[in-house]
């Protein structure tokens, strides 16, 4: 394992490789089509639902900006529209959007720039999070260090398949403002200004010179009617909350709750994934492998089955994940209490306690997003079947992993590179 030399990577959790191996640097991103992503849906099979199932493919579209324009075009609310997962917006992605209670001859009507949409069926039910079969990746990462590239592939090709650390990569945490876990965890804390003062504010380098003007005016003073006259016309989420804070001065809980339902909820879950990151890296640190089991480490086996390492079941335990049946597990808290088994749980229930958060902070919460918060177990490590190929100072990667999982962390063993590079 190397640790990672870059400032902001420490500062989100992840802070190890998998191996020690030199990276081939480059960037990713120098076009869309360089990062295309298409989604493997679960099955879709039922006629008479009143859900609409549509493929959404979009190139340089953020999701929700996508979503509400497709809604404004169909004349509908966007909460009628819901999806599987979120895609990048610096991609071509392809995944799928149910749409309630409209017609294939509507849909038909919607046309949109760099999107199109296409009818592949109808459901009983609305898509939700998570409920995809996994992603396909196909990515070409450019500008790569020419010197013995086609020896510095295969290395991390190698250890893609054993198992790399299933970090939450950059874009969880916001790509240009790395801030949502720092928003989340106001949220969770009950501090509703801090919170507006964080997504509205608190100014990023990586922004326009305006935006970065308008974000400080705003954390110094407060005044949402300068807010609204300085910050970018593009910038529709804070001049959403904004807006809220001029028409009901003071309402910092009514301004979050102008926020889509969706994203106001990924704000606070970007703070468990803050969380999984930090006690990941924590693991690693104390020499502690992502693939041998501990005592006391949580499993979580393909069909969702949960089980706990002991010293009676470590060796069956090896061999089930040798044979890629389950994966060791870390749990991310949420409302329900929990009992900790292991070292892992325990530098989990360390770091809630250094930032002041409970179960009943994750209880109240849920609440007020309407999103149940309950705690999920998620794998520690990820491993893949790459396909690379080195052409000159470029490298081409195809591969397919689960929902949930970062292409991103699979492209940063490979590269080693500043994370910026990646956006």
């Amino acid at each position: 394992m190397m640790l990672s030399p870059y400032p902001l990577e420490q500062d989100l959790g992840m802070r190890y490789y998998a191996s020690d191996a030199p990276g081939i640097g480059g960037r990713l991103r120098s076009s869309p089509e360089d990062f295309i992503v298409e989604e493997v849906p679960l099955p879709i099979s039922d006629p008479d639902g009143p859900y609409l199932i549509c493929r959404l493919t979009k190139t340089n579209w953020e999701l929700q900006r996508a979503v509400k324009e497709i809604a404004k075009r169909l004349g509908i609310s966007h909460r009628r529209i819901a999806w599987a997962g979120t895609k990048d917006k610096n991609a071509v992605t392809t995944q799928f959007i149910s749409i309630y209670d409209v017609s294939p001859e509507a849909v038909g009507q919607v046309h949109l720039a760099d999107i199109t949409l296409e009818v592949v069926g109808r459901s009983q039910h609305s898509l939700t999070l998570g409920g995809l079969a996994g992603n396909r990746f196909d990515i070409t990462i450019r500008d790569c260090i020419s010197e013995d590239l086609a020896g510095r592939v295969p290395a991390a090709t190698a250890v893609a398949s054993l198992g790399i650390p299933n970090y939450y990569g950059l874009q969880r945490f916001g790509v240009v403002r790395p801030v949502t876990h720092l928003v989340g965890e106001r949220v969770l804390k009950g501090d509703y200004e801090g919170a507006v003062v964080a997504y509205v504010g608190w100014p990023y380098p990586r922004e326009s010179e305006a935006a970065q003007q308008a974000r400080a005016h705003f954390t110094e003073t407060r005044d949402p009617r300068a807010a609204l006259a300085d910050l970018p016309v593009q910038m529709t989420y804070e001049r959403a909350m904004a807006n809220h804070l001029v028409a009901n001065p003071g309402d910092y809980a009514g301004a979050l709750q102008a926020l889509p339902p969706k994203l106001l909820s990924l704000l606070v879950s970007a703070f468990q994934s803050y969380l999984f990151n930090c006690t990941l890296s924590s693991r690693i640190e104390a020499g502690h492998s992502l693939i041998e089991p501990e005592i006391g480490d949580r499993l979580l086996f393909l069909n969702g089955r949960e089980d706990i390492v002991s010293a009676r079941n470590r060796q069956a335990a090896l061999m089930q994940i040798r044979r890629g049946r389950c994966r060791i597990a870390l749990f991310m808290p949420g409302a329900e209490p929990v009992t900790p088994h292991g070292p892992m749980d325990e530098i989990m229930q360390d770091l809630m306690q250094k930032h002041g958060i409970s179960a009943v902070d994750f209880e109240r919460v849920s609440r007020f997003v309407k999103t149940a918060f309950a705690g999920a177990l998620r794998p520690i490590s990820l491993s893949t079947d790459v396909q690379a190929d080195v052409s000159e100072t470029s490298v081409r990667l195809q591969f397919t992993l689960p929902p949930g999982h970062y292409a991103t962390t699979v492209c940063r063993e490979y590269m080693k590179a500043d994370p910026y590079m990646m956006i």
